[in-house]
């Protein structure tokens, strides 16, 4: 019968060194290292490849998955697998995407962001068989705050918000809060200053994205605008001014988010361009950039998109209390715009172009009231103010106010004392 090992029983000791296996010899003890053995790693080759990229335009999931080796009788499986939880047909350009296959172009995962919240994902559960799924995207949720000012370095509310750190998309954002109070397109002068408390989520892989801004301000040439984000009972969210007004107006002060310039105002007699005869101008011209977002000033109806050959693409919408708006030039439509079709306040109807009797990419907006034409302008700085919180809900507002300005007074206090401790020094 054998007993358990002794110290005075020989031992074997076996020790892997790279891919062989060196024997130790028996009852002698492990010999002494020696300063010229040389031990080397193992090298692995892979057996799968990892792909990232962007969704080409004008491609489909197989047109993907195909392009990227996958093998084509999978193909037909993980666009199946797909389609029980996202139709493919939504596949958007320039969207993330990361395929892992293996070298004989079986499929080990796809992944494809469908917007900032959400994912697919397909992934191998077996010899045969896939699993599709959308999750969310994880995020961290970041109270933030920003503040900047227009000078001679950011001369638009673009740079001075870049210089923050933030991005575009938060610019837009501001700019569509003031959208009735101030017009980005001509009124934003060097020494106008900002201030926004804002959510921002932040991802380990992929860009930031924002959540709602819960309070702004904007200084434009001396005159101080401010917006609290608070929901009134039974309401939708809103922004309200200081003394708990709307800041919603009934038209949007220009149709273009902001940046372009007026090229040309409202006038009974102007030199037409193209025509060279002097004719009535009824309307605004805005230089913008050919595909510029050219949005509805007020919520209504289309009344018509058509083309011709003077006013080119044109969406002619309908409002209440009298109202119709024309956008000409356009190079495209939007999205669904077509005769009868309801559309909202700041809603997408069309990308500035060239079409029609134009000497270069702009937007001529006109504005009729009663049937009338009338200045754009003038018309929509006499526009009244929005509708108040509720009386019964004004305390609750009046809490949300107090802390949104300590939060606008922090961020523009951040600004701040960089500068005052320059001046200092």
């Amino acid at each position: 019968m054998r007993g358990p090992l002794s110290a005075s029983r020989p031992v074997c000791v076996f020790t892997l060194f790279a891919a062989l296996a060196l024997s130790v010899g028996c009852g002698a003890g492990p010999p002494p290292s020696s300063p010229s053995r040389t031990q080397h790693d193992i090298v692995l080759t892979p057996d799968t490849t990892l792909v990232r990229g962007l969704v080409p335009s004008n491609t489909t999931l197989e047109g993907i998955l195909r392009d990227h080796g996958v093998s084509t009788d999978m193909v037909g499986d993980v666009i199946a697998a797909a389609r029980t939880v996202f139709d493919p047909r939504r596949l958007r350009a320039a969207q993330p995407f990361q395929i892992e296959k293996t070298l004989e172009g079986m499929l080990r995962h796809f992944q494809y962001e469908i917007d900032a919240d959400s994912l697919l994902r397909v992934v191998s559960v077996g010899a045969e068989a896939l699993r599709a799924e959308v999750l969310p995207i994880p995020k961290t949720l970041e109270h933030a705050r920003a503040a900047g000012t227009i000078d001679r370095e950011t001369p638009s509310l673009y740079q001075a918000m870049q210089a923050t750190g933030e991005s575009p998309e938060l610019t837009i954002a501001l700019a569509q809060i003031f959208a009735g109070e101030v017009d980005f397109n001509t009124e934003v002068q060097p020494g106008d200053t900002f201030a926004l408390a804002f959510e921002r989520f932040v991802r380990d892989d992929g860009p930031t994205t924002y959540g709602v801004i819960n309070a702004a301000e904007f200084q434009n040439e001396g005159r101080l605008v401010r917006a609290v984000r608070f929901t009134p009972p039974d309401g939708m969210p809103g922004y309200f001014d200081e003394q708990g007004r709307s800041l919603r107006r009934f038209f949007l002060r220009s149709p273009l988010k902001f940046e372009p310039r007026i090229t040309s105002r409202y006038s009974l007699r102007r030199l037409h361009p193209v025509l060279r005869t002097a004719r009535a101008h009824r309307g605004v011209d805005y230089g913008a950039p050919t595909g510029a977002p050219v949005v509805a000033v007020s919520s209504g109806t289309v009344v018509s998109a058509t083309y011709d050959n003077a006013n080119g693409r044109m969406v002619r919408l309908r409002h209440t209390s009298g109202y119709e708006s024309y956008y000409l030039h356009l190079s495209a439509f939007g999205r669904g715009i077509r005769r009868g079709v309801r559309v909202e306040q700041g809603q997408t109807i069309g990308l500035v172009g060239s079409t029609g009797l134009a000497t270069g990419p702009h937007l001529h907006y006109g504005l009729k009231k009663d049937g009338a034409w009338v200045d754009p302008l003038r018309e929509h700085r006499n526009m009244p103010p929005g509708e108040p919180v509720p009386a019964e809900a004004m305390d609750d507002f009046l809490v949300a106010r107090n802390q949104a300005l300590e939060q606008l007074d922090a961020a523009m206090a951040e600004v701040e004392a960089p500068v005052l401790a320059s001046v200092a020094r």
